[in-house]
Order: structure tokens, then sequence, then C-alpha cells
């Protein structure tokens, strides 16, 4: 029915009738975040079994607005729960786009437009990594598609016989990653039999331990972070890459939520190095706030490593004699045959917008981020976990009741409890949605995650009130 386009001062409704100027605290926040329901009272609401006859227009419509009802609003202002959050119209009409063609990007012949689109957006994400020589890339199904691109990129590079020959033709390898990294790093591991006793967690202070390896055992790739899931921090890329080139290991950059500062002038300093990265992953649909899912991984590579690495030259798609140029046809490269033109959301809206814009929006982000944490500071009751480096906000929230307790374990072991029983108050509530979790040995915290130009100062300050009043009880 609608899409909000957010401008400095202004939010603007445009409709199929007409462009309204809407006040946007009583239209945007007008709704729940989430309409809460428990499993089994939800299975009931929706009707879920499917029957050999079909139902009428009027049930299936009621279906679709159940669906809709009952489904948390992502796009909701006061949705701080992922990495994720807001409407892009730009990205949005994308999306319908894409569905209403329903491409696949294999090949040139089927998907000629999107084809060029996707190439034309690698190369832009590429001069910004600042990769000078140029580099190649896909889009792919996810951040943690992206890390596994890397791991398997990488032992390829290092011995190229193990397409052909397996396991078998290749030592015990070992991969660095430092503690914070995303579980997809295991994940790779393990899915491509190099294991997950063979991914050694490097301590955060302790940068030296890259150069220790279990005797017997290979070590061929690094895996730094830029912008780790939970606390937003980000690795020292060019200390990395100075030990990785001493020593010959690929070193990837999981960038899929920092990669985002590279469009800022001002924060792009966070991700000092990346240029000397053998690849890098980047989800534009994180800060950037492309439709989900719009995720690249980006080679610094002008070999054709991920065709050959990935290649199988199946001969009813991949014909070396056809009438136009083949080397359009990037479907080989890829471990999925069938694949979404996800370039396209970040195209139109980069199209719309311009890098400007985009800068814009981080910078945004990160000033309301660092609003928020001064805020903490600043009111009773309210501790950071740490000084946020990036749009994370961690902290703690106690109840008068716990105030005046020395601190010590019997007051992280209370405090441990607060933040569950919040969230779920929020949630039945459906005014708010933030995360929150344990990290190592420190007592459960809320993760704020800052991202949507929706959300202004009000509302970080809604965030900390709402907060009070759902725990201060406890």
């Amino acid at each position: 029915d609608y899409f909000v386009d957010y401008l400095p001062e202004q939010r603007v409704v445009k409709t199929t009738a007409a462009t309204v100027d809407l006040d946007s605290e009583t239209f945007v926040r007008a709704d729940q975040v989430c309409e809460w329901r428990s499993p089994e009272q939800l299975k009931e609401l929706l009707d879920l079994e499917l029957r050999d006859g079909g139902e009428s227009e009027s049930k299936i419509l009621q279906r679709c607005r159940d669906a809709i009802r009952y489904s948390v609003k992502t796009t909701h202002p006061h949705f701080f729960n992922q990495l994720y959050a807001g409407m892009e119209p730009y990205s949005l009409v994308a999306s319908f786009i894409v569905e209403a063609l329903k491409p696949s990007l294999y090949t040139y012949e089927v998907a000629p437009v999107f084809t060029l689109m996707e190439d034309a957006v690698l190369r832009k994400m590429i001069e910004m990594i600042g990769w000078e020589e140029g580099g190649d890339g896909i889009f792919n199904a996810g951040g943690s598609m992206s890390n596994m691109y890397a791991v398997n990129l990488a032992r390829y590079h290092h011995f190229p016989d193990i397409k052909e020959a397996g396991l078998s033709a290749v030592p015990r390898l070992v991969m660095f990653t430092s503690q914070e990294c995303h579980y997809s790093i295991s994940k790779a591991a393990a899915l491509m039999g190099i294991g997950t006793k063979n991914v050694y967690m490097v301590p955060s202070d302790n940068r030296n331990s890259l150069c220790v390896c279990v005797q017997g055992a290979v070590p061929f790739m690094v895996n730094a972070t830029a912008g780790t899931t939970v606390l937003g921090a980000f690795d020292p890329i060019q200390e990395i890459a100075d030990i990785c080139e001493k020593y010959n290991l690929w070193l990837h950059v999981d960038a899929c939520w920092g990669g985002a500062a590279l469009m800022s002038n001002k924060h792009q300093h966070l991700l000092k190095g990346i240029h000397r990265a053998n690849s890098v992953a980047w989800n534009p649909h994180k800060m950037l706030m492309a439709c989900l899912q719009c995720s690249a991984f980006l080679v610094r590579d002008k070999t054709n490593l991920l065709q050959r690495c990935h290649s199988s030259s199946a001969s009813y798609l991949f014909q070396q004699d056809k009438f136009y140029d083949v080397s359009y046809d990037t479907g080989d490269k890829s471990v999925q045959c069938s694949r979404k033109p996800d370039a396209f959301k970040f195209w139109l809206m980069w199209k719309a917008l311009g890098t400007g814009e985009l800068e814009e929006r981080v910078d945004r982000a990160l000033a309301t981020a660092r609003y928020l944490a001064e805020e903490i500071k600043r009111r009773e009751g309210f501790r950071l976990v740490m000084e946020p480096e990036y749009a994370n906000v961690c902290f703690w929230y106690s109840p008068p009741s716990l105030r005046n307790l020395p601190d010590g374990p019997e007051l992280w072991k209370k405090l441990h409890t607060v933040a569950p029983v919040v969230k779920e108050r929020m949630m039945k509530k459906g005014s708010m949605m933030v995360g929150y979790q344990p990290h190592r040995d420190k007592a459960n915290f809320f993760r704020m995650i800052v991202i949507s130009p929706q959300a202004s100062r009000l509302d970080m300050d809604f965030v900390l009130d709402e907060i009070h009043n759902l725990g201060k009880d406890l």
C-alpha cells in the first residue's frame, strides 16, 4: 500500500493515489513491533494444515493478513534485535521486480540485465575495498555462505588437487580466527572436512598466537572479523595482513557487518588494511539496508580462481560455442545452480540514493549509537559493557533493588536474570525488540543495534525508558 521515504527533516508516504506528509511519531510508531503468540497458539490461529481442496480468495486474503499480523515487524523503528532493520523503499521495489520476473542468474541468455548489474555492483565494491588491480566476486545466499566460499577458495588456492582427489590429497589443515568470529567459520570447517578442532581461536589480545601451529599440521588461512556480531569490534587487519604475508596464508576479512564503514570517509579507518585481504565478505542487507538477502563475496584475483575452484562445466548451461561472449555466463563460479539476482536490490537503491546518501546513512547510525552510549553513562542503573566501536551498544540494566549491591558474584548472578525477563515483557507487550546474551564470563546484557534512519535520539531515549519501566520491579 505504501512506501516510506525518509528525508532529513520530513517523513513522506508515497501511495498510489498521492504523496502525503505524515507525523513520524504517530505514523511509523503506531503499531506494535510484534503481536506475540506461543507456538501452540499460533498453530491454531494460522490453520497450517494443507488439504486436497483449495480455499476461497477471501480466505486466502485472510491468510495473508494473518501472516502479516503475527510476524515481527522488522521495519518498525523500535526493532533493534538483529544486524538488519528498517525499510529501504528502492530495494523493496527491486525485490518486487525480481519476484515478478523470476530470473536465475547462471547465464547471460536468461538474465542479461541482472548479469550486467551484478558485475557493475561487484566492480564498485571492489573499488571501495581498494583493490586497484581489480578482482572477482559473486552474490550468494548470505554471509555464512560467503565465509564458506572463502574457506573453500583458500584451500583450493593452496591445494588445487583437492578438487579432484579430495581430502586424501592434502595434509591436516588448520586455520586461525579470533575468538569473536562468526560461527559460520567453524561450520565451514565442519562442512568441508577440515574439522572444527582445526579452527584455532586466537585471543583478541594475543596476535602472536597466529605464528604457532600444532606439529604436523599445515596452516592455510586466517579469518579476520570487521564488525563482530555481539560487540561490533574490528580485528586489526593491517597487523594480521603482515603475518599472513610472512607465512603465505590466505587472509579473509569477514566484513559482513562492518563493511558498510567503507562507505564513510569518517569511519573507513575501522577497516584499515582491508585492501591487503585475499577475500572479503560484505552484506549490504545489514547496515546499508538492502532487502534481505544481499550478500557479496569478493576476491582479490584476476586469474579466474572462483571459476576454476567451483566449475563443473555443465554442457546444458555453459556451452562454449554460444553466439555471445560466454565470459558473461557467471553461474559456474557458484556452488549454486539457480541463483537470485540479489545485486539488483543494492544496485537500484545505490542508483537512487548515490554514494553520498549511503555514507550519510552510516554516519547517522554511528552518531545515534554514540548518543545512546553517552545516555547510558548518564543514567542511573545503566552500565556499558564496553565503549562501542561501531553500531553495537552493549549494556546492563540494574533495577533499583540491585543498585546498592557491591560488584561481586551475588550481583552478577542476580543481574544475569534481569535481561531475559525484560525481553519477555517487551515481546509480550510488543513495544520494541532488543536482543540480549551472555558473553564468556559476563552476565546477560542487552545488545542494541542501531541501523535504521527511522531511529532517532527520541527512540534511543524510549528504549532506555522502556527497559526501566519493564524491569524496575525486579
